[in-house]
């Protein structure tokens, strides 16, 4: 090699970096700038876009003690929804539970009474009707969390500690959660979406969008301890229940298998001489629920583990119509998003290292505690 054909090579390299420097140049990324870019639409512009009917929710609730009548407020977030020509707040059950003297705040600070029209605590929803007129009431396109993947980047927007119009941004860390919530009473809220968002007291009930401003979920603040994460009401669920919510009040359309658990780990595995390391391991069956009818097993002896008492002896679900079952979580999220009541599932089971498959016709859940 000469010296002359060296120093082109180091030109055509230079040449080559600058180009690339400047490509780079040219992206924006989240936590590093304000503003970045997918395709033409700047999160700017999508917030500018949806803020109006993003809404601040505010209610007074009254509650007996020792002292008397107590008072206190709740506050927390909600957006505008036009369902079948009414135009409605959709927002958290939990946000406006026992609550009085409801008003809807929107962008503009013109303030509006409300009542609530329908909700279901066992999907932490809740519908408002608000004395406005129409023309005033902006609403939201909605579309299927059905085609959201781990990985998509999502926005939400809510008052958290009450500040209103807070804008956040994250993506979505994981689909069919299983979380606690008081109102479920003794039944979890399934196929929840986790997100990288954190959401704090202020958020629920506002919304989880995609970048095209669409609504895939209502975000959640319900679990206290979790630092750092966030969760929302799948959009799925929200279409599915809305009409009757708006039409009726309720929704009474959950599905009920009749039975308790845990989820199947390499201790369980041992402790039991069983074979398989995942699943959920029936602990109780309901005596005349559908699990009951159907001869699924649960447990017959109580053993412990690391301090921690297990009953354990039953079946271990593996599987539901030929869907696997990893967890209590893929169970409840497929009943939640993929049954209805009287509808018969196929579950998959092993029982003292069998593999067996029975036909389960489900119930419908009892009725939400007070």
């Amino acid at each position: 090699l000469t010296y002359w054909s060296i120093a082109d090579d180091l030109d055509s390299l230079e040449q080559r970096n600058q180009a690339l420097q400047q490509q780079l140049d040219g992206l924006q990324f989240p936590g590093h700038n304000i503003t970045y870019f997918l395709g033409n639409t700047s999160l700017a512009a999508l917030y500018e876009q949806v803020r109006p009917s993003i809404v601040v929710i505010h209610g007074y609730t009254v509650q007996q003690s020792i002292f008397g009548q107590q008072y206190g407020e709740t506050q927390g977030s909600g957006f505008i929804y036009n369902q079948s020509g009414e135009h409605v707040v959709v927002t958290n059950y939990h946000v406006v539970r026992n609550a009085v003297n409801i008003t809807v705040t929107l962008c503009n600070g013109r303030a509006f009474a409300a009542e609530v029209l329908g909700s279901d605590p066992y999907a932490d929803l809740a519908v408002l009707e608000v004395n406005a007129e129409r023309a005033k009431l902006p609403p939201l396109a909605m579309t299927s969390s059905a085609t959201l993947r781990v990985g998509d980047p999502v926005v939400a927007i809510g008052t958290p500690f009450g500040l209103a119009g807070t804008m956040t941004t994250g993506i979505v860390s994981h689909l069919g959660r299983t979380i606690r919530e008081s109102t479920a009473g003794e039944f979890s809220i399934a196929n929840i979406i986790q997100i990288s968002t954190p959401i704090n007291p202020g958020n629920s009930g506002g919304p989880l969008l995609n970048y095209q401003g669409e609504v895939v979920g209502i975000t959640t603040a319900i679990v206290s301890e979790s630092q750092g994460l966030g969760f929302a009401i799948p959009s799925a669920t929200v279409l599915r229940e809305l009409p009757s919510l708006v039409s009726t009040g309720s929704y009474t359309r959950h599905s009920w298998l009749g039975v308790t658990g845990y989820d199947m780990d390499y201790h369980l595995a041992r402790v039991m001489g069983v074979n398989v390391t995942y699943g959920w391991l029936l602990a109780g069956i309901q005596d005349g629920g559908p699990a009951d009818k159907a001869g699924l097993q649960g447990g017959d002896h109580q053993v412990s583990i690391g301090g921690t008492r297990y009953v354990v002896g039953g079946d271990v679900v593996v599987a539901i119509d030929n869907r696997s079952v990893l967890n209590g979580d893929d169970l409840m999220s497929y009943l939640a998003a993929h049954t209805l009541p009287g509808q018969t599932i196929q579950v998959t089971v092993v029982r003292h290292n069998e593999t067996v498959t029975l036909p389960v016709t489900l119930g419908t859940r009892p009725p939400p505690p007070g």
